[in-house]
């Protein structure tokens, strides 16, 4: 690329989708993978501003016994309470937007990941070069999450429903992986783009 910046590759997929998968496959092929879900669990670590603020904004029920965060039962309360998801949104994305970019910039493989189900709903779009979506049935979605997470299938949902829907995030895909097959499959689509991004990547 004519600014040398390395190549960023946007990964992302609905809950279940088995973006997970698809991001060790490209791990284990030496690529760095850089998880918005991981960082956004970084900069809530008892002990972080952060967190220190949603207590103090929210209360002490929201944090578990240990001093973490009770993750649970926040999903729940920005699932009813527009309001405090603008609140929490407006207080996380910076900071988790920041230490995504210091990863990116720290990664030494020939492209990075940014893996993030949330990507193409929010700025992180803008720091990837391609954008690639694992995608899935939302029947198959809604299997794989209950067998997964043990929720109840109106928490998943819910969860589907406050995600871009399936053709919204395959009309803003440059790569698309169905993952509707077993793991073999997922892991071949994976290495056929490798080679597509070390292409690229030169």
């Amino acid at each position: 690329m004519s600014d040398h910046r390395p190549t960023v590759v946007g990964i992302t997929g609905g809950i279940g989708s088995g973006k997970t998968a698809a991001t060790d496959a490209f791990a284990a092929l030496g690529i760095t993978v850089v998880d918005a879900d991981l960082v956004s669990r970084d900069v809530v670590r008892p002990g972080t501003p952060a967190l220190t603020e949603i207590a103090r904004h929210l209360g002490k029920e929201f944090l578990l016994a240990d001093g973490n965060l009770d993750r649970r039962a926040l999903r729940e309360l920005i699932f009813r309470d527009p309001a405090t998801k603008k609140w929490l949104e407006a207080l996380l994305h910076p900071l988790i937007r920041q230490e995504i970019i210091m990863q990116l910039q720290h990664s030494k493989s020939p492209y990075t990941l940014l893996s993030s189900p949330l990507l193409l709903e929010t700025d992180q779009q803008t720091l990837c070069n391609r954008v690639l979506v694992i995608d899935a049935p939302e029947s198959l979605q809604l299997e794989r999450t209950m067998a997964r997470d043990n929720s109840s299938a109106d928490t998943i949902k819910a969860i589907m429903a406050s995600q871009f829907n399936r053709q919204q995030r395959l009309d803003k895909a440059d790569d698309i992986i169905v993952n509707d097959g077993d793991l073999t499959a997922l892991q071949s689509a994976v290495q056929t783009l490798h080679k597509t991004y070390l292409e690229i990547s030169r």
